[in-house]
């Protein structure tokens, strides 16, 4: 099930950044704010087929999870941005430069280096409270302790946002392993069963938690301090959550070296691409086609 686990979960990456980018579309054609604008936004097809890709996203995720280890799943969301970046593009009329191409292409090489060399394996979808309540316990307070740092005084924007955004990859993080169990009792027992899990509502509360500190930190400061932090703290908490929680195994011994590659070709890939976004060439559009679009 493993090759399932991956076409799923590639597939909510990609569902994902189409959903970012059309609800960015839609938002961008409107000055209004607060409620006028979602009421605004509820009568645009871009904001539907935008809302429409966010829930397929959740539940490809969730059918991954399902399929496969946490440790597999959550890293293949790094494809998220480079994804995002292809759709987003074209469809908000940008050309990404030359350099962003080269972060796209280390993102995804070093990703495929990495999962093979880990290899994932040996999931199981519940963990018992034993182990639930110190993930728990780490988890939250490692993102309250980054929140607490990024609101002391002399903290650069940057360092604020690197904070903010690995407290939200933590986040997410959790999220993911609450939602792989939740999803878990769903396809064991039933919707009824799924609906008295505990972790259910744990999932929910970590989600938005972790969109909250997101926010905070793409405002706090720059986006190549907090998109790093971001991708590379939420596949790192995954395969920690994984090993502990649900009993996977990666391949170690003198697979740790190419895995470290991969690693360091992704974390390149993402500086890369952070800072190719910030020289987005907007490209003119037809009065016929701007028209059409507002």
């Amino acid at each position: 099930m493993i090759e399932l686990a991956a076409a799923f979960a590639v597939a909510g990456a990609a569902s994902n950044a189409v959903g970012t980018a059309f609800q960015r579309k839609a938002a961008s054609a409107s000055s209004r704010g607060g409620l006028r604008l979602l009421a605004e936004l509820v009568r645009r097809p871009f904001w539907v087929i935008g809302m429409c890709a966010v829930v397929g996203a959740a539940l490809f995720q969730s059918l991954a999870l399902v399929n496969g280890p946490l440790a597999l799943v959550q890293p293949l969301f790094v494809l998220e941005l480079p994804f995002a970046l292809l759709v987003a593009a074209p469809l908000m009329h940008r050309r990404l430069p030359h350099s962003g191409w080269w972060g796209v292409g280390a993102c995804v090489a070093g990703l495929a280096v990495l999962l093979i060399a880990a290899a994932p394996h040996g999931a199981v979808d519940q963990a018992p409270l034993s182990r639930w309540i110190p993930a728990l316990c780490l988890c939250v307070g490692g993102m309250a302790a980054a929140v607490l740092l990024s609101c002391g005084r002399g903290r650069s924007p940057a360092r604020r946002a690197a904070l903010l955004a690995a407290a939200s990859a933590t986040g997410n993080a959790l999220t993911a392993a609450l939602l792989k169990s939740a999803s878990g009792t769903f396809a064991d027992h039933g919707f009824a069963a799924f609906l008295r899990s505990w972790q259910t509502y744990g999932f929910a509360l970590a989600g938005v938690g972790a969109v909250i500190l997101l926010e905070n930190a793409l405002q706090a400061g720059p986006l190549a301090a907090a998109q790093p932090a971001l991708t590379i703290g939420d596949a790192v908490v995954s395969l920690t959550l994984g090993m502990t929680l649900f009993g996977e195994r990666i391949r170690t011994g003198w697979w740790l070296v190419p895995g470290a590659a991969g690693a360091l070709l992704i974390i390149g890939g993402v500086l890369v691409l952070s800072r190719a976004v910030q020289h987005i060439v907007v490209v003119p559009v037809a009065v016929e086609e701007r028209d059409m679009a507002t």
